[in-house]
């Protein structure tokens, strides 16, 4: 095979151009790994351009010089040791390489729970943040909770943070939006609710929002029936070790989730 030869200032300047020119070439925190989809090219040589996908052992196979490992390597450390088996192969003299990441599978995250679309979603440098993975799920659907809960493991250790996402927006403050990691999952439960019945108009559950008192919970439930009375409120609560206990309330009563007010009739 014929071998490419260039002078030393020109290859210079090309692995300089590819350097800023082309994605992936430039360095990157991101390690590849199995699943990922790549696109190499070496300069001058389009006919050495492949796309190629990582194998589960982390190789890949390349024309000339066979089967390379890549898992671990960062883009630009993958290109330098593709680059430095094409030159100690003798095919070409003095190799310019790009490796490009076209689809990341080896890095992703689960989105589990009341999202439009659950399932595990690839991270790449540019939506790695809690909303832009809750946003490639297709948002909170209906009934799903404000607050939702990532799961990773950091040092070694397993971490769990719950997130109220709205309440970022409210306050102005989005340090609570924090980068997801390779293997993190995200849930967003069911939103609490609470329950009403008796003499009420529209007796039944509802999301409980935050610091709803016993007022808000008549309000949502159309206000009180003609036979209905205030006096006499009652809360079902069901207490941490499972029993339920009836209590007295009054109108400016927090409720908490799974509460079940009771309205009764008036006696007069």
């Amino acid at each position: 095979m014929n071998r490419l030869r260039f002078p030393p200032v020109l290859a210079a300047i090309a692995a300089t151009l590819l350097a800023f020119a082309i994605p992936g070439y430039a360095d990157s925190r991101e390690t590849l790994g199995a699943g990922d989809t790549l696109r190499i090219t070496v300069f001058q040589n389009p006919d050495l351009t492949t796309e190629t996908r990582i194998s589960e052992q982390g190789t890949i196979l390349f024309p000339l010089i066979g089967e390379v490992t890549l898992s671990g390597q960062t883009p630009t450390a993958a290109a330098t040791r593709i680059a430095s088996q094409l030159k100690q192969g003798d095919f070409l003299k003095n190799p310019q390489v790009s490796v490009t990441v076209v689809q990341v599978r080896s890095r992703q995250v689960s989105v589990l729970g009341l999202v439009a679309r659950p399932g595990r979603y690839a991270l790449d440098d540019t939506s790695s943040k809690l909303t832009d993975i809750l946003a490639l799920a297709g948002g909170i659907v209906p009934g799903g909770d404000d607050t939702v809960t990532v799961m990773g493991s950091r040092g070694g250790k397993i971490q769990k943070v719950k997130i109220d996402v709205p309440g970022m927006y409210r306050s102005g403050d989005l340090s609570s939006n924090i980068e997801v990691q390779n293997g993190d999952t995200i849930f967003v439960p069911r939103a609490p609710v609470f329950y009403i019945y008796g003499e009420v108009l529209r007796a039944g559950a509802y999301r409980l929002e935050p610091n709803a008192t016993v007022m808000n919970a008549l309000s949502l439930g159309g206000g009180l029936t003609p036979r209905g009375t205030e006096r006499g409120l009652k809360i079902n609560r069901r207490l941490p070790d499972g029993a339920m206990k009836k209590l007295d309330a009054r109108l400016a009563d927090q409720i908490q989730p799974d509460d079940v007010i009771y309205v009764p009739e008036s006696l007069f």
